[in-house]
């Protein structure tokens, strides 16, 4: 378990897999913490050198002070890299994790080797819904909507095969603190990338779960067009977690993709850490 203070932000980060591996940092959903890619983890440990963090006000994460844009959001994740001395990195985005990182494959492209953008979109969600969710949250609680958002999280699949687990994630839900979660609305609420995401140069795939609720295929498709040569995929079966349905599969993609169909590789030029294809 580690901390470390970001952008004027505590954030609990956690690093794991083959040190000198091609890295990936992972970026997570609304209402998560960063056990929602634990299976995933097991799959690519081997031979990624992987880093997850919760995002401000999640998990163990210090919830900001002042309520911030995703453009603070992606400040705190340059200032992650840089504590723990990544110039570099893969970025997958889930939710709006991958709104963080499409802003910072715009501002920062130097930053990222490949970029994996799931369950996402440009723009998400409407002002009216978003702020009908920051009231009831901060009057209410998480746990006031947390019925409503598990039934958009999970397949129909998921919830009767696995309701023990499917019970556990909406606990994680629930305990999310009402500041955070409405400050990451709010962030959600004002972000509208539609008009910049054509300026993305990196390597990307845009993966979405066919039973997604919260951020339907072809929402996330219409993203994945908007993106010079971006790759779309959809796993069969999945909602809008697919690291949690799906984990094998979301593991495949990721390691085909950046291995194999990039070729994507991480050499020291100059002293510092360069990607290049093949």
């Amino acid at each position: 378990m580690s901390f470390a203070r970001t952008n004027g932000i505590v954030l609990h980060y956690r690093r794991i897999g083959r040190r000198g591996g091609p890295r990936i940092v992972f970026v997570n959903s609304l209402g998560s913490d960063i056990t929602i890619w634990d299976d995933v983890a097991d799959e690519l440990g081997a031979d990624f050198d992987l880093l997850f963090y919760d995002k401000r006000g999640h998990g163990l994460s210090e919830v900001s002070p002042a309520p911030g844009g995703i453009a603070d959001h992606a400040n705190d994740l340059v200032s992650l890299l840089d504590h723990v001395g990544w110039d570099s990195a893969a970025v997958c985005g889930l939710s709006v994790g991958g709104l963080i990182a499409m802003e910072l494959a715009v501002r920062a492209p130097a930053r990222l080797t490949g970029l994996v953008l799931m369950d996402t979109a440009a723009r998400i969600g409407t002002l009216d819904a978003w702020n009908a969710r920051i009231d009831a949250v901060l009057q209410q609680g998480v746990a006031a909507i947390g019925d409503q958002i598990m039934e958009r999280w999970f397949s129909p699949g998921y919830r009767n095969g696995e309701p023990d687990a499917f019970a556990g994630w909406q606990r994680m839900l629930e305990r999310t603190p009402a500041a955070g979660y409405a400050d990451t609305c709010r962030a959600l609420r004002d972000a509208d990338l539609t008009e910049t995401i054509g300026g993305i140069s990196a390597p990307t795939l845009v993966i979405a779960g066919a039973r997604d609720l919260s951020t339907p295929p072809e929402l996330v498709a219409d993203t994945a067009r908007r993106i010079p040569a971006a790759a779309f995929r959809a796993i069969a079966g999945a909602g809008h977690l697919p690291c949690i349905e799906r984990p094998v599969e979301v593991a495949s993609l990721l390691r085909e993709f950046l291995f194999q169909g990039r070729r994507l590789h991480v050499a020291e030029q100059g002293g510092r850490v360069a990607a290049y294809q093949e």
